[in-house]
């Protein structure tokens, strides 16, 4: 049977690709570096969300959307800059606002300069719950991510990643991401789909 010829993970685009990325084949030797970077990042983000349910009751999406709100202007920002930093849908965002702002970490109300819009704000309770939650994350980040790796090897890393981002920022990609692996052969053992959404980094560096 001949191979799936894809394996990328896109997004919506403005236009087809046209670059020899459409030509790949599961058969190809260089899909070990997309496989294991697949398995890495599931395995990653399934222990840094456990870590912090565990710790503060927070899943990793949550904690991300606080730390977004931190790291913002007054503390705030509209319900899609919310939805597109930690990838997932409007209506997912929605859902996870509601959680935090049940939980008292984050108020919801009008868009001053949109009346049709709506925004997050981070309460002074959301900061003190992000702050407690950053020792345990910034530890799991050390532990699971940084820890494996030799330090002479970091930077190749992050020049490797930072390079796939910018090529998906400048085709047009939108934030949210739908993995296609449509042959079997190419599916991790844990199914990326099953981790949170993406992994957050850094401490809230507002001030109090």
């Amino acid at each position: 049977m001949e191979p799936m010829e894809s394996d990328v993970a896109v997004g919506r685009r403005t236009e087809p690709l046209t670059d020899s990325s459409t030509e790949l084949r599961s058969s190809d030797p260089r899909l070990a570096a997309w496989r294991a970077f697949l398995m890495a990042h599931a395995l990653v983000s399934r222990r840094l969300d456990e870590d912090l349910r565990a710790a503060h009751g927070l899943s990793l999406a949550e904690y991300s959307a606080l730390l977004q709100l931190a790291q913002a202007p007054e503390g705030r920002l509209r319900m899609n800059q919310v939805a597109d930093g930690v990838f997932l849908s409007r209506s997912g965002v929605t859902r996870l606002i509601d959680r935090l702002e049940s939980d008292g970490l984050v108020n919801r109300g009008g868009c001053p300069s949109d009346k049709r819009g709506a925004e997050a704000t981070l309460t002074e309770a959301g900061l003190s719950r992000l702050r407690a939650a950053s020792r345990v994350h910034l530890r799991g980040i050390a532990t699971y991510f940084l820890r494996p790796i030799e330090s002479a090897d970091l930077d190749s890393i992050e020049r490797a990643l930072g390079a796939v981002g910018a090529r998906v920022q400048r085709d047009g990609r939108a934030p949210e991401m739908v993995r296609t692996l449509p042959d079997e052969s190419l599916r991790p053992t844990v199914d990326p789909e099953a981790a949170p959404p993406v992994p957050a980094i850094g401490e809230p560096t507002i001030a109090g």
